[in-house]
């Protein structure tokens, strides 16, 4: 068993090698002193929240410098946060109820995210939540007992340990899971080659727990993706429309490896992840080039929607009988339309030549 924990932190430390230096924050949590790192752009007015939960035995600084999250807060115009999990005997660790471990990273993290709501403009209705391997562990933790709070989680070579899997979601929350089907370390079936015992559900079965938890359809909406790269991989979206979309994307070769760049590969994980945050399919331009020039979320919201554009407009938002009750020039990038002076009900916003409706509630 050590062996094989070693095995596997020497593994990721090869894969994930280097450091950067980066200003580490603390935060006391049950009388811990917790480390994270917070990365915004460098203007904003209301914050969508990212959170990134690292692997096993990885730490924060490694990951800012691998993923470049100062470049990424910038591009989506939205708050990264990186917490640092714990050493919980096999390094760091997240408890995503796979040991027996009394750790309270659950509590924590959501701890976290008020401390910061108190320093920053946070955007209450766009928190997210990713991550990779125990992190993707950790992230499907998240969306079980926090789905009240959480509008998306997206883990990546994660599972719903056997713990989790026997309790009910507390609320239902759009999903991603992403996996390889070659995985030695986390499974496809739920299984390592590398622990030698079952970590999880399977992927099948993740999914069955999440369209029940979702009141998803039983049958999906299949799409292969584009095949751009001789990457030796192809990328299939599983999509479960529901009471909270469910979607899968089944990596066929993929290994126990986070895919970054799409001029490398099909698709990058970290882009895809976005779009499925905000509510756009990545690739749906493939198909019909006029969308994405227009992008909204969250939807429903209570009060402010993020407005991203490929290029300046006029935004206008039009109430169900057609009368225009608010304009207002954005330019390309990402803004903020305030809501908070209209009336609960249906409206769609228009711009670009594009329509898309949106609840407030």
């Amino acid at each position: 068993m050590k062996t094989r924990n070693f095995l596997l932190i020497t593994i990721l430390t090869i894969l994930f090698g280097g450091r950067c230096f980066a200003q580490i924050q603390t935060f006391e949590w049950q009388n811990v002193q917790r480390q994270y790192l917070v990365r915004t752009p460098e203007n904003y007015e209301s914050l969508p929240v990212m959170f990134f939960l690292h692997g096993l035995g990885d730490n924060i600084t490694r990951c800012d410098q691998e993923f470049n999250f100062t470049q990424v807060a910038e591009d989506f115009g939205w708050m990264v946060v990186i917490p640092q999990a714990l050493n919980e005997g096999y390094g760091s660790m997240w408890n995503a109820g796979l040991t027996a471990s009394t750790t309270n990273d659950s509590g924590f993290l959501m701890a976290l995210l008020d401390s910061l709501a108190v320093q920053y403009p946070v955007n209450q209705d766009s928190i997210f939540f990713t991550g990779f391997s125990m992190g993707g562990f950790m992230s499907h933790r998240m969306a079980i007992e926090h789905g009240d709070r959480i509008n998306a989680a997206a883990p990546v070579s994660g599972l719903i340990t056997t713990y989790m899997a026997n309790h009910t979601a507390a609320a239902p929350v759009r999903l991603l899971d992403i996996h390889g089907t070659n995985d030695p370390v986390v499974g496809y079936d739920g299984g390592s080659e590398y622990f030698g015992y079952q970590l999880g559900l399977s992927v099948d079965n993740i999914l069955n727990y999440w369209k029940n938890a979702n009141g998803c359809a039983t049958e999906p909406v299949i799409d292969t993706l584009p095949d751009t790269q001789n990457d030796g991989l192809r990328f299939v979206q599983y999509v479960y429309p529901g009471t909270k979309e469910l979607r899968h994307i089944k990596v066929i070769g993929g290994n126990h490896t986070w895919y970054h760049s799409d001029s490398q590969y099909d698709i990058g994980y970290m882009k895809y992840i976005h779009d499925f945050f905000t509510g756009k399919n990545a690739y749906d331009k493939v198909n019909n080039p006029a969308t994405g020039s227009l992008n909204i979320y969250p939807n429903p919201t209570s009060g402010d929607i993020i407005i991203e554009l490929d290029s300046p407009t006029t935004i206008e938002v039009v109430d169900i009988q057609g009368r225009t009750i608010l304009q207002e020039q954005f330019e390309t990038g990402v803004g903020v339309l305030n809501l908070h002076g209209i009336q609960s009900g249906v409206y769609f916003v228009k711009g670009n030549g594009v329509t898309e409706k949106f609840i407030r509630y």
